[in-house]
């Protein structure tokens, strides 16, 4: 599998499935391009004007496909997985149902110290220190019950985006439809891991709103949200160097979904994010079934430096795709 990306929000399209390969269209007959099932990671639906069928839709969720839907601000809003994934799946949800109470909370534990570490590498590579996240994750007990990790983001976003007074909930604030965007790619991302892994997102450690659908997902992505937010200061700062307005174009979607497929650091080896991901989903399955497995997240640092990563491969949408005839 190539993991791409295929994003449709520039153009009208027809998608269509002909021998694994899924055909993109522009009109009732000509094709475009095709492209084999087998090297897509997911499908995101921008544009008002796709055209797609169920027979479409159900050889995506066949072949292990996320399917993003997005409204008329092109901010996601649904998301398509497939039931059925990992062969262990019955004897992996039974212990995700019995997952004892000190073990979640351990779990959560390790995640919150995970993605406030992580902050602070994000911080440490623009501006030369961590300003102290690394130190404050080791305050974060069994549970988090003293709340750390919020007191970490109070610290963190105002330093991320010094530029301008920034709000997390300020749905005006450009930054945050970036944000948004990218977490909900690494969520789709995220989910469809732990499919394959055999684990039901539902089957949460910590997030338990009765709204949320993919809990366990949410619990899963917090220690690679900074990748995203990383992107995201990068475009901000870009586009202000420019003297460009920040929007989320398809040069900003490029750069958010380029942070899943460019190349990190980890345990020594140069790997994606969506490998990253991989591995960590089977390493929470293996917790889970085994109380001996230790619970562990990788630590990851961006490869390339800060200003050169903005042009990414693996991401593909209507404009880029040529005919394959």
């Amino acid at each position: 599998m190539t993991n791409r990306i295929l994003d449709f929000s520039q153009a009208a399209s027809r998608l269509r499935i002909r021998n694994d390969c899924l055909e993109i269209g522009s009109g009732a007959d000509d094709v475009i391009a095709t492209i084999a099932l087998s090297d897509i990671e997911s499908v995101i639906l921008s544009h008002p004007q796709i055209s797609v069928t169920q027979a479409v839709l159900g050889r995506l969720s066949s072949y292990g496909i996320a399917v993003v839907c997005c409204d008329e601000r092109q901010r996601p809003v649904g998301m398509l997985l497939p039931l059925e994934g990992n062969q262990s799946q019955r004897a992996r949800f039974r212990a995700q149902c019995e997952l004892s109470e000190p073990r979640r909370k351990r779990m959560w534990q390790a995640i919150v110290q995970a993605k406030i570490c992580a902050q602070g590498r994000v911080l440490d590579e623009f501006d030369g220190l961590d300003y102290g996240l690394e130190a404050m994750s080791k305050r974060v007990g069994s549970g988090d019950s003293r709340n750390v990790e919020a007191q970490a983001a109070r610290r963190y976003w105002p330093l991320l985006f010094p530029q301008e007074r920034f709000r997390r909930r300020d749905e005006e604030d450009v930054r945050n439809h970036l944000l948004n965007y990218g977490y909900a790619v690494l969520r789709a991302a995220v989910t469809r891991r732990l499919c394959g892994a055999g684990l039901h997102p539902s089957f949460s450690l910590h997030h338990s709103s009765p709204y949320n659908t993919f809990p366990l997902a949410d619990d899963v992505m917090e220690p690679f949200r900074p990748a995203i937010d990383r992107v995201v200061r990068l475009e901000s700062e870009g586009r202000l160097a420019a003297g460009e307005e920040l929007e989320l174009d398809a040069v900003a979607k490029k750069a958010l979904i380029g942070a899943l497929t460019m190349r990190y650091r980890v345990e020594g080896e140069s790997r994606t994010l969506l490998d990253v991901l991989s591995r960590h989903c089977q390493v929470l399955a293996s917790s889970i079934m085994d109380k001996n497995v230790i619970y562990s997240i990788p630590e990851w640092r961006a490869e390339l430096r800060k200003d050169v990563n903005r042009a990414v491969s693996d991401h593909v949408d209507i404009r880029d795709v040529r005919s394959t005839g």
